[in-house]
């Protein structure tokens, strides 16, 4: 059986890492694939004995998605050190160079549609990748972690840590909308099948609060919503820490929270999708943004959007100088394809086919635009 590129390699580097009492920085993407990826490799690494220095989430309203300066500017005290990059980063090109300039060595664990090029890292791991054999593809970046989890610590791996990577990996695998196909399958069944027994404060928890007799893909859906709707807190994730919380206590005062503003920001959602949609045009796409609207709403708006209008759908906060945007296609319209055609006018891009991200300076934004309504309107 053909193996995921890099693995091995990757999990070697951590053990020697642990072995060696090296620092090790988790960055992860502030969503709940990044957030089960972090705590994924976090128990692994700890249950070697080995420490995490530091764990890092890059606030998306401020510093958008992804390395970033002033997050390297925030870890460069730690240096050196090795910092993994999860679930984020694969389009990271001059970040992973200024890190490694700051004496910060980078393994990227991701499973992001790659560019042409890849960032300068010392390991890649990503199954879409050049050269990457393994059969299946669309894991999200928990499921590929999970793998990761399993080659670093072989036998270790008791039954009831499985469950509770499972747990994490399957969750991850539905919030994100991965495909429930071959190994998608036995993370979700494994992590569904075991949510209901779990140890985790930070999940046990949505039992008592939504009931117990509750469905488990209910008590799935609002633990994923509760976590989406989590802030930062001094660069960790309200998300991350519900389900890093170590007693029931602290966990039903944070789950409480974050589904409050959980609810809050469906209210948010529908309110930015029908502003959109009572300005839809003839144009092939819908690209319009708000210096009010939370980037952390557009995608979900931007899902309602494309859903309801069956075309490509470019949202954006107005920052500053610059935009950050999300894009939702309908199947089987690539919209990191799309993007690429129209790079030049781009700080940043990536993500899925469906479901992907931007940055660009106000000042090329109806240069962007036009360029996408050009290159829809030649498909």
């Amino acid at each position: 059986m053909a193996e995921i590129k890099n693995l091995k390699k990757a999990a070697q580097r951590i053990k020697k890492a642990v072995k060696s009492k090296e620092k090790i920085i988790l960055y992860g993407d502030a969503d709940l694939d990044g957030i089960g990826s972090v705590i994924i490799l976090k128990e692994t690494i700890k249950n070697l004995g080995g420490n995490v220095e530091a764990v890092y989430f890059p606030d998306r309203e401020t510093e958008g998605y992804g390395l970033n300066e002033d997050a390297l500017d925030y870890l460069k005290d730690h240096a050196p050190a090795l910092l993994i990059a999860l679930d984020c980063s694969i389009g990271n090109f001059a970040e992973v160079k200024s890190a490694k300039k700051l004496g910060l060595e980078v393994v990227i664990v991701d499973h992001h549609e790659p560019m042409e090029k890849l960032p300068l890292a010392s390991i890649i791991v990503n199954p879409k990748q050049k050269g990457d054999k393994y059969p299946f593809k669309q894991f999200a970046a928990a499921g590929v972690v999970f793998r990761l989890a399993e080659e670093i610590l072989k036998e270790r791996l008791t039954g009831s840590l499985r469950d509770n990577f499972l747990e994490l990996a399957g969750l991850a695998t539905l919030a994100d909308m991965m495909p429930q196909t071959d190994d998608n399958l036995e993370l979700i069944g494994g992590g569904l099948g075991s949510i209901n027994n779990t140890v985790r404060p930070g999940f046990k928890v949505f039992w008592s609060i939504i009931g117990e007799d509750s469905s488990r893909q209910l008590i799935a859906q609002k633990i994923i919503s509760a976590c989406h709707a989590g802030s930062n807190k001094n660069h960790l994730n309200e998300g991350y820490l519900l389900l890093t919380a170590n007693s029931i206590e602290k966990a039903e005062v944070l789950a409480k929270e974050l589904l409050e503003k959980a609810h809050i920001r469906q209210e948010r959602v529908k309110d930015i999708a029908a502003q959109v949609e009572e300005k839809i045009s003839q144009d092939p796409i819908v690209f319009t943004g708000d210096k009010s609207w939370p980037v952390l709403i557009l995608g979900p708006a931007a899902s309602k959007i494309c859903q309801s209008q069956q075309k490509p759908v470019f949202l954006y906060s107005q920052k500053k100088d610059y935009c950050q945007g999300t894009i939702r296609t309908p199947q089987g319209v690539d919209g990191v394809k799309a993007m690429a055609h129209c790079s030049k006018f781009l700080d940043s891009y990536g993500g899925h086919p469906q479901a992907a991200g931007f940055r660009t300076q106000e000042e090329n934004l109806d240069k962007f635009k036009n360029c996408l309504i050009k290159y829809f309107k030649s498909l």
